[in-house]
């Protein structure tokens, strides 16, 4: 993707940061393709270590949307990405303990825009906002097209007949919970579902699955029918293979083109050393 933009002037992007390293890849990527990244870190999730790699930084809270589209507007931000999630049980969390008090532009979001308080309704809402201030959310992917899953067995080891038949057995489980919006991963064991994701994230239902069903499970994480590319893909990084590993699941299947595998070469060494067997379907 070097030479997007040809210019010799370096054009300016947003982005919005969540937690995990995707915010420093998309910046890395963003700054390739000679883009100055202005970032717009959220206190409690965004790693420190993005202000190393982005042209200026400023910290905000999830409670202050009014302050980061201001913050944006006065840097002459008109494009915009979200990289990096947001730990659900942390925003609750703080709303819960009067850990912070929103802004005014939040409660409009939350109380008058957002009526049904799924993930793709809050988000979609918050891309509606920065687009009545002139700033239009684009895909997080379009400077870091390589951290996609491509189609295949990215793994040396292959997934085992029983493996193989667990994923073929809780695809379409995991399709219609997602398109529920539940949540985007379950764990399968011997055409059984120990797991399914719900308020907790990936990481935890994986332990749960573990605490069910013992080793040798699969997991399977994927988007829902109507994903918006431009925020929340479904994500692997070696954390991933960490809690894999940890939970004695031996194999993962995720969707091809719509699944983020950051650091992929390490995360696929990782899983390889491992033993543990990534298919992209």
């Amino acid at each position: 993707m070097n030479g997007i933009n040809k210019e010799n002037k370096p054009k300016r992007i947003g982005l919005i940061a969540g937690n995990g390293r995707f915010p420093i890849l998309f910046a890395q990527g963003a700054k390739e393709n000679n883009l100055e990244v202005i970032a717009v870190g959220i206190k409690g999730e965004t790693l420190i270590e993005l202000e190393d790699h982005v042209k200026e930084f400023y910290w905000t809270s999830i409670a202050q949307m009014g302050k980061l589209i201001n913050i944006l507007k006065k840097e002459g931000i008109v494009n915009a990405v979200m990289a990096g999630g947001v730990t659900k049980t942390n925003v609750f969390a703080k709303f819960a303990n009067f850990n912070f008090i929103p802004d005014l532009k939040t409660v409009t979001l939350l109380y008058k825009v957002v009526k049904n308080r799924q993930d793709h309704s809050i988000l979609g809402a918050i891309a509606d906002e920065l687009s009545k201030d002139g700033i239009e959310l684009q895909p997080a992917t379009l400077y870091v097209p390589e951290l996609l899953a491509q189609k295949g067995i990215l793994t040396k080891r292959r997934p085992s007949g029983r493996e193989q038949t667990d994923i073929e057995f809780g695809w379409d489980i995991a399709k219609k919970i997602a398109d529920m919006d539940i949540g985007q991963c379950i764990v399968v064991k011997e055409r059984v579902v120990m797991a399914v994701e719900a308020f907790e994230g990936t990481n935890e239902t994986i332990k749960r699955g573990r605490a069910l069903g013992g080793k040798g499970a699969v997991v399977i994480k994927l988007s829902k029918k109507d994903q918006d590319i431009r925020f929340d893909l479904p994500t692997i990084g070696r954390e991933t293979i960490d809690v894999l590993d940890e939970a004695g699941v031996s194999a993962i299947a995720i969707e091809a083109e719509k699944t983020i595998i950051l650091d992929k070469e390490e995360t696929i060494k990782a899983a390889d050393n491992k033993k543990i067997a990534i298919v992209s379907v």
